[in-house]
């Protein structure tokens, strides 16, 4: 049984997952550790090379949402029950979901621990955990989310999300800010793109010249990639936002209604500003559970696989997926179907005893919603060099790529990448670059 009652029949499992046998895959373990985009994905992937019952998923939440919507429910464009589905009804037949969360990785002998105490053995896993959401680490922040009417809100979280158009709707003057933290976070865009919805919404509703609007990040630049920065440094000029680089939220005072900033290249500096609307993205992980491994992860906490192959390089049987990853690309969605089918040939080969063939580029993507109806579709490598799908400059504020972003991709991510038919654009790409330059 690939579940075990603590260390029962340990010694068995050892001695399985270290034989250099080429058996079929069929008769092997294959372990995900998060359902979420990654994990679904890859489950999807490998289920035609697996009998029921051998992909095993360890997953705590009764529900998967996906989650670059959050911000569009944030901006009152779409609802929180448009981004989520059943977790049950997300994964494949052919998994055996554990509803649980992994308490300790074991990776010396091929096994996790799970909350209950059970020992689950494996002889391949693939790490997609994510990362997690550390709200606590701002003091004052969590009692200020969870207290009304203190104008704090945040879209990185279905507790949360709701929040913010509701104070969007209630806001009648002051200032709003918008923060951006001091560590790696999940779709980098996302909290500038509700500052640009926010500016629209109040525009629309006639209230804009009573506001000021600020953000706030911790970033040296605006955006990584130059091109889609020297386009978004126009529309914050063009729109009169205020953009304070290496600018850290420290702290929320709500009952003052005041936030405290921490001038990163100046650390003894502090100053407090006033708001009546602050959304916060909060400083993100991975998993309390990951990062203590340290066989598994690097310095930061992150998986430490080769960024190409997307292999662990210490142990050959693991490969990670998605925002744990120690790879140096922009944590999206996007990524994670550009990576999918590079951890599924790699590990088929490492399962088949085959060279490793697949290479990841550090492919991205991120709309970035610049307001109702406009969106700068980003989209590059590596190398931060542009890598776009279509055969236009993606700079612009289009219609097009925000009805790409609200009405096409929700689909393609539920009925193809959750089923392991989608990979990124590339094809797509190559098809749409024919005889043009790319």
């Amino acid at each position: 049984m690939l579940i075990l009652r603590r260390t029962t029949n340990l010694k068995t499992a050892i001695l399985r997952c270290l034989s250099t046998s080429s058996a079929p895959v069929e008769n092997r373990k294959l372990l995900v550790v998060g359902g979420g985009s990654g994990g679904c994905t890859m489950a999807a992937k490998f289920g035609k090379h697996f009998n029921k019952g051998e992909i095993f998923i360890v997953e705590p939440s009764d529900t998967h949402y996906y989650q670059p919507l959050f911000t569009l429910v944030g901006g009152g464009i779409k609802k929180l029950a448009d981004c989520g589905k059943p977790m049950k009804s997300v994964l494949p037949d052919t998994a055996k979901w554990i509803k649980d969360s992994v308490t300790e990785f074991n990776p010396q002998r091929n096994s996790v621990t799970v909350s209950r105490g059970d020992e689950i053995t494996y002889d391949f896993m693939i790490v997609a955990t994510g990362l997690q959401l550390n709200y606590d680490k701002i003091p004052g922040l969590v009692e200020a989310l969870n207290v009304p009417n203190t104008g704090v809100c945040s879209n990185y979280s279905y507790k949360y999300v709701n929040r913010t158009y509701e104070i969007l709707k209630q806001f009648k003057s002051g200032n709003a800010i918008f923060t951006y933290p001091n560590s790696p976070v999940k779709c980098p865009g996302a909290p500038q793109k509700i500052c640009y919805i926010a500016e629209d919404f109040f525009t629309r509703n006639g209230i804009r010249d009573k506001v000021n609007i600020t953000y706030n990040t911790s970033l040296p630049v605006l955006f990584g990639v130059k091109k889609y920065a020297d386009a978004l440094w126009k529309v914050v000029e063009k729109r009169n936002i205020n953009v304070n680089l290496r600018c850290n939220l420290v702290e929320v005072k709500h009952k003052e209604k005041v936030a405290v900033f921490q001038n990163l290249d100046v650390p003894e500096q502090l100053t407090e500003m006033e708001y009546s609307m602050l959304h916060v993205t909060p400083p993100m992980s991975t998993p309390d559970s990951l990062k203590k491994c340290t066989d598994l992860v690097n310095d930061l906490g992150f998986v430490n696989v080769n960024k190409d192959t997307l292999q662990h390089f210490k142990y050959p049987n693991v490969f990670a997926i998605g925002d744990c990853s120690a790879t140096p690309n922009s944590k999206t969605a996007a990524s994670v179907a550009a990576q999918s089918n590079i951890v599924y040939e790699n590990m088929k080969a490492v399962m088949e005893n085959q060279p490793l063939k697949g290479k990841y580029n550090g492919y991205a993507s991120c709309p970035l919603v610049t307001g109702y109806g406009k969106c700068i579709l980003a989209e590059f490598d590596y190398d931060l060099n542009p890598l776009e799908t279509f055969p236009i400059s993606q700079d612009k504020e289009m219609w097009l790529m925000y009805t790409m972003k609200k009405d096409f991709m929700p689909p393609l991510y539920w009925h193809l990448m959750l089923n392991g038919k989608w990979n990124g654009p590339g094809a797509v790409r190559d098809l749409l670059h024919f005889n043009f330059s790319k």
